[in-house]
């Protein structure tokens, strides 16, 4: 176990995990730091850590912490500067016929009947399948953050849900699943996309993209929403 003193001098304790498969890369020796469970997070001390790395499952906070890999990089998106490449336009412009949705971010059956087709069509082979009511509650809600859904519909159909916590500097995607039967709409890259939009639109600096990882298939296109921030070495480093 371990701690520090954030800027607002709240004391951090962090418990380190044993090593355990990796869930990206093929390897057993993974590590994940957490924050204490126990731990009070005030929306400036979550600001501090999404800002050093950390991110949300549920109601815990972690941060990768191997020995002997750094694959996992904390990514960020300055929102007044983002471009969207040209693939980008052309998934907005065909998708001019949704509308975006701000929603309080509980438990629906319209919502939970979306995430039960996705995790089970796209994602059968992973952990998370198959998907369950209570795993929906514990891996995307949480009493002590203030989140939304970013939804996008068609009409009355819902077809998109990005799962977002509101930080005092931004806004932080914490999973976004959608509709299968629509891959030609791009859903997941269209729900990044709005969620910068909410940033301009709100004036927040930043939307916190989660973990970049080069060599994972599921993980590298993080990067595609120019300019992007890696933190690296402690520091937030500008890719244009």
């Amino acid at each position: 176990m371990s701690s520090l003193e954030d800027s607002n001098e709240e004391r951090v304790e962090f418990f380190l995990t044993p090593p355990h498969p990796c869930s990206y890369l093929d390897r057993a020796d993974a590590q994940t730091l957490f924050v204490d469970p126990r731990q009070i997070i005030s929306n400036d001390l979550y600001q501090t850590l999404s800002a050093s790395g950390f991110r949300r499952s549920g109601g815990h906070l972690y941060r990768p912490h191997c020995a002997s890999c750094s694959a996992c990089v904390p990514t960020r998106v300055p929102a007044d500067s983002f471009a969207p490449s040209r693939s980008q336009r052309r998934i907005m412009k065909r998708n001019k016929d949704l509308r975006v949705v701000v929603e309080e971010a509980k438990f629906s059956k319209r919502h939970y009947n979306l995430y039960e087709r996705y995790i089970n069509q796209r994602h059968a082979d992973g952990d998370m399948y198959p998907a369950t009511e209570d795993q929906f509650r514990s891996f995307l809600l949480s009493e002590w953050c203030s989140s939304i859904f970013v939804s996008i519909y068609e009409g009355e159909r819902l077809l998109s849900v990005g799962v977002t916590d509101q930080l005092t500097q931004g806004l932080s995607a914490i999973y976004t699943f959608f509709e299968p039967s629509e891959p030609k709409r791009s859903l997941g890259v269209l729900s990044v996309i709005k969620q910068i939009d909410l940033c301009q639109e709100r004036d927040l600096p930043f939307l916190y993209l989660g973990y970049w990882i080069k060599d994972s298939i599921k993980m590298s296109y993080k990067t595609n929403y120019r300019p992007t921030e890696l933190f690296v070495n402690d520091t937030w480093v500008r890719l244009n």
